[in-house]
């Protein structure tokens, strides 16, 4: 079912700005890239090269991209370039990922060392940005011998670890003020005064897919704080299988159930289990994920449900984003939307993983 769900949703699949760079088609692709690994089916990989290749230009040069707009958002998706270089070993793929590297040279910085997330976002670090940016910083570290590049990340989440936690909750900002002047943030912490689910999705995804790229010994630092938040989240899992829109408020009038972010969490709770990184009780998260996500429309069409369009800060299309409780239950929901049809990929393909890893096991015993 889920094979077929997801073959469609590729055919089917126009992109997400009207085909210029961003990070809502890269899900796709880490999708797509994970379900090749995991399954070897050259489906993915073809449906994988074919969405992409509009986007790579002469030059080289990337669809719609400007480096100038400093936003870490645009880095993600070159995470899909670093696996086509990887199976195909064609030079162009690897040098348009340069593009991006060069944004990440002169990407402003808060005074203390991470990355701004956009450059009209002056000062802030957004949970968002840390999966945007650092896998594909240490990925590319790696391919290239830059260690330089792999420690700046790595030193680069840490930090911005620190400067967001929230002791009462023992979760995560979704976003930091480092000025302290933003109309959304606490004046004395800088936090957003709310736990939006999909913001610490991306912190979990960000925080397997950094441990699995770097290994245990480079990832010693940040493991106490990937297990305390793994074992956080299932404390926040609900009783349909799911995770709130605002994560930690289950008596929030309004409330409801977020399936990108449940998505996110099922992807990163296997990995984190695979990896060693916590030893959690996720039989069955999966599948309760994919049973809450997953309903047919009217026509009998298979879509995925309840999925935040979009959720911010500041000011958008004549709107105050405040980053509380309210306004995080207030954003739109849609269907098969990338943000939440890409994480589900993800935690798919987790899954085939650790099916595989299971019966190498027991034909080795």
């Amino acid at each position: 079912m889920l094979i077929e769900f997801f073959d469609t949703y590729a055919q089917n699949h126009k992109p997400y700005k009207g085909g210029a760079w961003c990070y809502e088609d890269g899900l796709i692709y880490r999708g797509l890239e994970l379900l090749h690994k995991s399954t070897g089916d050259e489906r993915w990989l073809a449906h994988l090269e074919r969405l992409i290749a509009p986007q790579l230009l002469e030059g080289p040069a990337l669809l719609g991209y400007d480096p100038n707009e400093y936003n870490i958002d645009h880095i993600m998706s070159g995470r899909a370039l670093l696996y086509l270089h990887e199976v195909s070993k064609e030079a162009r793929y690897l040098d348009t990922a340069r593009l991006l590297i060069s944004q990440l040279e002169t990407h402003p910085r808060t005074r203390s060392g991470v990355y701004w997330h956009k450059n009209r976002y002056p000062w802030q670090i957004w949970l968002d940005g840390l999966y945007m940016g650092a896998p594909f910083q240490i990925a590319f570290g790696q391919r290239t011998g830059a260690a330089d590049l792999v420690n700046d990340a790595l030193a680069q989440v840490n930090t911005a670890l620190e400067l967001t936690y929230v002791p009462r909750t023992k979760l995560y900002a979704h976003a930091y003020d480092e000025a302290k002047k933003q109309p959304w943030a606490e004046a004395t912490t800088g936090h957003t005064r709310a736990h939006w689910a999909r913001s610490i999705g991306w912190l979990a995804m960000a925080l397997v897919d950094i441990a699995d790229l770097t290994g245990s010994q480079a990832f010693s630092d940040l493991a106490p704080k990937a297990e305390a938040l793994f074992h956080q989240i299932l404390k926040y899992r609900q009783p349909d299988g799911l995770w709130l829109q605002v994560i930690d408020e289950p008596n929030l009038a309004g409330n409801w159930s977020e399936t990108s972010a449940s998505a996110m969490f099922a992807y990163a709770l296997q990995r984190a289990v695979d990896l060693g990184l916590a030893d959690l009780p996720i039989h069955g998260i999966f599948e309760g994920v994919v049973s809450q996500s997953l309903q047919r429309n009217a026509t009998g069409v298979r879509q995925m449900v309840n999925i935040c369009e979009v959720a911010g800060l500041g000011m958008y299309q004549g709107r105050f984003r405040d980053g509380t409780s309210g306004y995080y239950i207030s954003e739109h929901r849609v269907s098969n939307d990338t943000k939440g049809v890409g994480p589900l990929m993800m935690a798919y393909a987790a899954q085939i993983s650790r099916s595989n890893e299971k019966a190498k096991a027991a034909v080795a015993s």
